[in-house]
């Protein structure tokens, strides 16, 4: 295991607490566009253990992403009325769903995985929108009770916008802890050398597809979490979550903040959603306006915004020390 750096430890837990303190002095709109962003934030950093740290491009993350927001839906419609049950069965579901498909996914590379993921999750996204008596069709599924939050010594209300950014806090924080230990394990050293060169991982005796089956399964199960919490917190989960677009937003997150950083595409999302306020404030046009601003960002940030930021920063401190 490598060793992590004192300075990233120490980073990750000044960042954990202005966000645990941020309810408390945001306001209510802005703590919802916070909950947004950690949810997506999620999403985007499972997607980028196959593309940033794998090499495999996947255009079906949506559909991983779905399936999360329909098992949890579906199990507080129908099964047992808790929370900690529809997180897990939309963790579950996304993993058990991942590991046929990703079976089938990683024994291609290149243009040839990204084809059939993208294959898939269309697949997954018709059957969504055809099968109207388990998944409500083109409307969805809504209207669906979201229970109090069963704690060891209370009851919590997540109707409560400040009470439902902390759950998703901790829970994000969770898999993003779950990414960082695979990633700085010796599996995460396998992992990026199957991206530079899987001829030379396999000859050295690794099994490359077991490897990259095993990243895409947990890309896939986090995935379905952030889904769920996604479905809890917009109280819906629609076949549009599960559309190729979808999966386009993932990407977009990854390569806006850095698909070689590992809170780069948390960083994307923060300045996706955040742009997207300001402008749907001041024109309906902004989707035009977006691109622009996304075009932009992407030519002047070539390694995503905060892998370029954090490169600029190794070369002043390279020049100081000489």
């Amino acid at each position: 295991m490598k060793t992590i750096p004192r300075s990233s430890i120490i980073s990750g837990l000044v960042l954990f607490a202005l966000l645990l303190a941020a309810p408390f002095f945001l306001s209510i709109y802005w703590v919802m566009i916070l909950t947004e962003i950690l949810t997506m934030g999620l999403f985007a950093m499972s997607f980028n253990l196959l593309f940033g740290y794998t090499g495999l491009l996947s255009f079906g993350q949506a559909g991983f992403f779905g399936a999360g927001a329909y098992c949890a839906v579906l199990t507080l419609i129908h099964g047992p009325a808790s929370v900690w049950a529809a997180l897990a069965a939309g963790l579950i579901g996304a993993a058990l769903l991942a590991l046929p498909i990703g079976w089938l996914c990683v024994r291609r590379d290149e243009i040839y995985f990204a084809i059939l993921t993208l294959g898939f999750g269309m697949m997954l996204f018709t059957v969504a929108h055809n099968w109207r008596s388990v998944t409500g069709g083109s409307d969805g599924l809504g209207n669906f009770p979201l229970p109090e939050l069963n704690l060891f010594w209370s009851s919590v209300s997540l109707f409560n916008p400040r009470h439902f950014y902390l759950l998703v806090l901790v829970i994000v924080s969770a898999g993003m802890l779950l990414l960082w230990r695979v990633v700085l394990s010796p599996f995460g050293l396998v992992l990026r050398g199957t991206r530079e060169n899987s001829n030379r991982v396999y000859f050295v005796g690794a099994n490359v597809r077991s490897i990259r089956l095993f990243a895409f399964v947990v890309a896939g199960a986090l995935s379905g979490l952030a889904g769920a919490l996604f479905a809890l917190y917009n109280r819906i989960a629609s076949p549009e979550m599960l559309h190729w677009a979808f999966s386009g937003k993932a990407v977009l997150m990854a390569v806006l903040g850095g698909s070689g950083v590992f809170l780069g595409p948390a960083v994307g999302a923060a300045v996706f959603f955040v742009l997207e306020h300001f402008i749907t404030a001041y024109t309906t046009n902004w989707m035009i306006f977006l691109g622009l601003i996304l075009i932009v960002l992407v030519l002047v940030f070539p390694k995503g915004v905060l892998g370029s930021v954090l490169d600029l920063f190794g070369r002043v401190r390279k020049r100081g020390g000489r």
